[in-house]
């Protein structure tokens, strides 16, 4: 299987998805949008996975690179590449399709429980009634047309949905080891509220971080089989 991944800024890399690329034995090439790197034909591509990012789909002006990415990634789901978005990425397809991207009511940091809907798919269908994620945003979407929500937290309805059968946008970070939440911590200034925990509440239990993995994995597997 042909994959790539996208990133946006140094600090945010694919973590336990790169251990699902290793467990399944395929290459897994980073194109850092940050320092310029050119996106590859998606005709090439059998699965796509573009990560987050701290910066809002729409500031172009900052980050000018945001506007061909669009287009490389609904370039990328026109021609059946499985697509994966992570936050930012999930942001991001869904302004590729045609939705609005706004801010949230407030961020969403730490751990919060995430629980499904009545919807069911196939590619979800592995995926608990309810459980703890692990977030990091303050940003929002609108459903594609054709997407359907299979689950939702307190305060961001939208945090897993699917499109198609090769589409898969999780707002919530399944793919969180305890060294890449350290590393957005590092790079990051946010003050602790009701809804944002310290460093120290995310990090006090390590443990918890591979809670995630079968969740994601079940996921992914799900997505590669279609």
């Amino acid at each position: 299987m042909k994959t790539a991944w996208l990133q946006h800024v140094p600090f945010e890399g694919p973590g336990l998805i790169a251990d699902w690329m290793a467990a399944r034995q395929f290459s897994f090439p980073r194109i850092a949008l940050w320092a310029g790197e050119p996106l590859p034909d998606p005709q090439t591509l059998d699965l796509l996975v573009v990560m987050g990012g701290p910066m809002n789909v729409d500031e172009t002006d900052a980050y000018p690179w945001l506007t061909a990415e669009r287009v490389f990634i609904r370039r990328a789901i026109d021609a059946g590449v499985r697509v994966v978005g992570i936050c930012l990425g999930a942001q991001l397809i869904a302004r590729a399709l045609g939705a609005r991207v706004y801010r949230g009511p407030q961020p969403e940091i730490g751990w919060f429980p995430v629980t499904r809907t009545a919807a069911t798919h196939p590619v979800c269908d592995g995926l608990p009634v309810s459980f703890q994620a692990y977030h990091w945003h303050g940003d929002t979407f609108e459903l594609p047309d054709g997407a359907t929500c299979i689950a939702g937290s307190a305060l961001y309805a939208n945090q897993v949905f699917i499109w198609g059968e090769r589409v898969l946008g999780l707002q919530c970070h399944l793919e969180t080891t305890p060294r890449s939440a350290q590393d957005i911590i590092d790079h990051t200034t946010f003050e602790p509220g009701p809804t944002v925990q310290s460093a120290e509440a995310m990090l006090a239990d390590t443990a918890r971080f591979e809670t995630l993995r079968p969740i994601l994995f079940d996921l992914l597997d799900r997505l590669v089989s279609t």
